[in-house]
């Protein structure tokens, strides 16, 4: 056997297999099973406790460099919350959190559900506001403080989501209506919201981050000072799963939205992870035993003396 060939595989196999293993997860729903962990349970537990009417937070404190990560997260998490007629208030903490993330997010998957809700009564964007730890603390006293108009300029009393509010009425907005707040984030802006909200304000918080960043979160996690986390795409898939277990049947065309090619989603996204993996780990495998059949061959040479 030539094993000295084998050492010289052409590279561009090894791209055309990346390619394959990439390609067809996405095309083709492949369906690798997904284990769910305890701080994905939690949350999806913690949103399933909530009733129809009960106002939520969403924080999008990320950007574009992370959103293969963060945005299947934000649209289970929607996805999750207009299922359950909740009503959610969005804002971002990171500059291009609202810009761009939000509206193109939002938008996506409010246009599922446009028969059913309507923005300012279901959900509205309160936009960017700059200021991290400062914006977070007078929230606490008054949400309308600190965004005096949604993302658009439109008034903070001209929101019908906020009638009970309006600034003639004795009623501030603030953590105390929210039921649960939900930041995916980047850096550090999601540790912010447990060591300062949760910890000040006492109020439920749920964090999605970047795989790279899960283990610092689990130590807030651990310390009861969030009450759920979805790490990377592992987390983003765990809630998919959850979701299309519990909802499937009663709303096939959610179920055909993740079944969708065109559609990127969390599980997808490990399928793809998962097959590529395991690709190379094959061919670091291969490589390895052709270098040990190979010091084996030169060894039984050496002995023969030839």
């Amino acid at each position: 056997m030539n094993l000295d060939k084998l050492t010289r595989v052409d590279r561009r196999i090894v791209f055309l297999l990346i390619f394959i293993g990439t390609f067809l997860p996405i095309v083709f729903t492949i369906g690798l099973p997904v284990s769910i962990t305890p701080p994905v349970r939690d949350l999806y537990d913690k949103m399933e406790s909530l009733n129809e009417g009960d106002m939520i937070m969403l924080s999008f404190d990320y950007g574009p460099t992370t959103a293969p990560e963060n945005a299947p997260m934000v649209d289970a998490v929607l996805r999750h919350a207009f299922l359950k007629r909740l009503k959610v208030v969005i804002i971002a903490l990171f500059p291009i959190g609202s810009v761009t993330m939000a509206e193109q997010e939002v938008s996506k998957v409010a246009g599922e559900y446009e028969a059913t809700h309507i923005y300012g009564v279901d959900f509205v964007n309160l936009g960017y506001k700059d200021g991290g730890q400062a914006v977070m603390k007078q929230m606490g006293v008054n949400i309308q403080g600190v965004f005096p108009t949604d993302v658009s300029g439109t008034p903070f009393d001209e929101i019908p989501m906020f009638e009970p509010y309006r600034t003639s009425g004795d009623s501030v907005l603030s953590y105390t209506d929210m039921k649960l707040v939900i930041s995916v984030a980047t850096g550090i802006i999601g540790e912010w919201w447990a060591n300062l909200v949760n910890a000040q304000f006492g109020i439920p918080v749920a964090v999605g981050c970047t795989a790279v960043s899960a283990p610092k979160y689990y130590a807030y996690y651990k310390a009861g000072q969030m009450i759920g986390l979805l790490g990377g795409l592992k987390g983003g898939s765990e809630y998919e799963k959850l979701l299309i277990d519990g909802y499937g049947d009663r709303y096939p065309k959610m179920r055909a939205i993740y079944n969708d090619p065109k559609v990127y989603s969390a599980i997808k996204g490990m399928d793809v992870q998962t097959i590529d993996h395991m690709i190379i780990i094959i061919f670091i495998l291969f490589g390895n035993i052709i270098y040990f059949l190979m010091k084996r061959q030169e060894k039984k040479l050496a002995q023969t003396g030839m």
